[in-house]
């Protein structure tokens, strides 16, 4: 029996209640009840608070009303016993039955167990990378792909549908400045002092001499332009290529150059008209964001006629609530943490709800270690350690998991041998041993004729302590995916693999699962594989959330 059902069958008490007149309820009965696994296990499977959230709008004694609740659900289906505790908790222990028919539930679910539909009907706009296409995407960018790239697929498995997008900065002085470098380097001069340097440049620069073999008849500042454009070709197909090695893949790939080229800023600025928040002043164009708790007014345009970075942000809010979406989510790095307050008052302006429509997640620093040293420099990026080279140093999976295991307003500090090693320390090899091992039970009882039909076992053998644990742990994967995508934490998701990898651990040293020797195979084996077979289909499904691969040996 999950904590949804036991909600369910509270609702439903509840109902019974107001209906034969033993129970008044003014504001009506709730349509979900929270349920709680206890602290303290003694207390029993479930734990619920309702009766002291009701009990004054109801007009009696909070332990009165969970008494009256408690002699309804014990006459019902699944509930072993409901017990009063303090000033009127109500602590509940499921049938041994009722719980053991998770195992069948799971398993009839498969790939989807998990999932909800708490989300259905939002269209979630997800931005989590903004990089300059003049160079290699680095640690920082890293960090946002891993952890965007979750909180995506925990936010889809409730229903919703997510964009992600990844916002080009392909507009400006460094894009000029890029092509000059290359055009520099081709010539096999040194990039100008503010250019860009690094072996990657020069390797560019080559690319587009054996594509464009012509390129050097032209005069030099046709070569800068040409150089540029099909620099940022390359340079682009080469972050999109490592993204989806990292199994990030983005929807909208948006350029910055794009929202200037079309009408974007001007539906922006008339937006900002309309809710009478765009204003002149001393030559320039303002925004009242003063209005909604900024500290000062924004300029969107100078005096000198050029717009603003402002103006382009906002522009392109707009461009994404006119493209229907609804929140707009931002993960931003730590240096834009100041920025939150103009955002949120620039949503204002355009005539949102604060901290509704657009939300910003802001992301601390991250360092790597490697034999005690910081990884600061890379041979091909320079100042940067790319995201190539993490990946080629760590590998995919244990990249991805450990960035993503954190909260993102923790700095990180991480150690390449701790995240590479093979040992239960490791969090990502503890989780993918556990499936391992899993899947190696499941061969083994194939080997030995066992069959599983989860259909047709009783799930009251499931009656072990150890037994109990686990169920109750694969009930929790759905509560733990809905509240991940609730609070954009996908961290929980890496957290509760961990605790149902530990508990799974547990269950196996005390119950064994398959017959030993000439031993006959009895119901009871029958029903812990099918157990064993649930588990496995659920770390599998929480590994998918956090795309990292769930391997069948180790």
């Amino acid at each position: 029996m999950t904590p949804e059902q036991l909600s369910t069958a509270i609702v439903d008490a509840l109902h019974r209640l107001v209906d034969e007149g033993r129970l008044s309820l003014p504001d009506g009965v709730p349509g979900t009840v929270l349920v709680e696994r206890p602290k303290v296990k003694e207390h029993g499977d479930y734990a619920t608070n309702i009766a002291l959230q009701l009990a004054k709008k109801a007009g009696v004694n909070p332990r009165e009303l969970a008494q009256q609740l408690a002699h309804v659900l014990e006459q019902g289906d699944g509930i072993a016993s409901a017990e009063i505790a303090g000033p009127g908790f109500l602590n509940l222990r499921v049938a041994a039955g009722a719980q053991g028919t998770l195992a069948t539930t799971i398993l009839q679910a498969a790939d989807d167990y998990g999932r909800s539909e708490t989300g259905v009907g939002q269209r979630v706009n997800l931005e989590f990378i903004s990089a300059n296409p003049t160079g290699p995407l680095h640690l920082g960018h890293t960090r946002w792909a891993a952890v965007g790239d979750a909180l995506a697929r925990v936010i889809e498995a409730t229903g919703a549908e997510v964009a992600r997008e990844f916002y080009i900065n392909d507009r400006g002085n460094q894009m000029d400045k890029f092509g000059q470098s290359l055009a520099a380097r081709a010539n096999g001069e040194a990039p100008p002092e503010d250019g860009y340097r690094g072996a990657y440049v020069a390797d560019l620069a080559q690319r587009v001499l054996e594509a464009d073999p012509a390129i050097m008849d032209h005069p030099h500042d046709v070569q800068v332009v040409r150089f540029r454009d099909q620099g940022y070709a390359l340079q682009l197909a080469e972050q999109k290529a490592e993204l989806d090695e990292l199994r990030t893949h983005f929807e909208v790939w948006f350029s910055e150059r794009s929202l200037h080229d079309s009408d974007a800023v001007e539906r922006g600025f008339a937006r900002l008209r309309e809710q009478g928040n765009l204003y002149e002043a001393d030559g320039a164009t303002w925004m009242r964001t003063t209005d909604h708790g900024d500290d000062k007014d924004r300029v969107l345009v100078r005096s000198n006629g050029e717009l603003t970075y402002f103006a382009s942000d906002t522009a392109y809010y707009v461009d994404k609530r006119e493209r229907g979406f609804d929140p707009c989510i931002y993960l931003l790095g730590a240096d834009h943490h100041g920025y939150v307050g103009r955002l949120q008052a620039m949503a204002a302006c355009v005539g949102d709800t604060q901290g509704e429509q657009l939300q910003v997640l802001i992301g601390q620093l991250v360092k790597i270690m490697k034999d005690g040293e910081e990884l600061k420099l890379s041979k091909r990026a320079g100042t940067i350690v790319s995201l190539r080279e993490l990946i080629d140093l760590i590998g995919v999976d244990p990249l991805r998991y450990t960035l993503i295991r954190y909260p993102v307003d923790s700095p990180l500090t991480l150690d390449v041998a701790e995240m590479t090693r093979a040992s239960n320390d490791n969090p990502v090899h503890y989780v993918q041993y556990a499936h391992a091992r899993l899947a190696s039970i499941l061969r083994n009882a194939a080997d030995l004729g066992v069959l599983l039909d989860a259909d047709s076992i009783d799930p009251a053998l499931l009656s072990h302590e150890r037994e109990g644990d686990l169920l109750r742990a694969l009930a929790e994967l759905p509560r733990v995916v809905a509240r991940a995508a609730e609070l954009r934490e996908p961290h929980r998701v890496a957290r509760y693999l961990e605790d149902t990898a530990s508990t799974f651990h547990k269950f196996y040293d005390s119950c064994r699962v398959l017959p030993q020797g000439e031993e006959e195979t009895t119901d009871l084996h029958h029903a812990r594989l099918a157990l064993v077979a649930a588990t496995r289909q659920v770390i599998a499904n929480g590994l998918a959330l956090l795309g990292v691969s769930a391997p069948d040996r180790m």
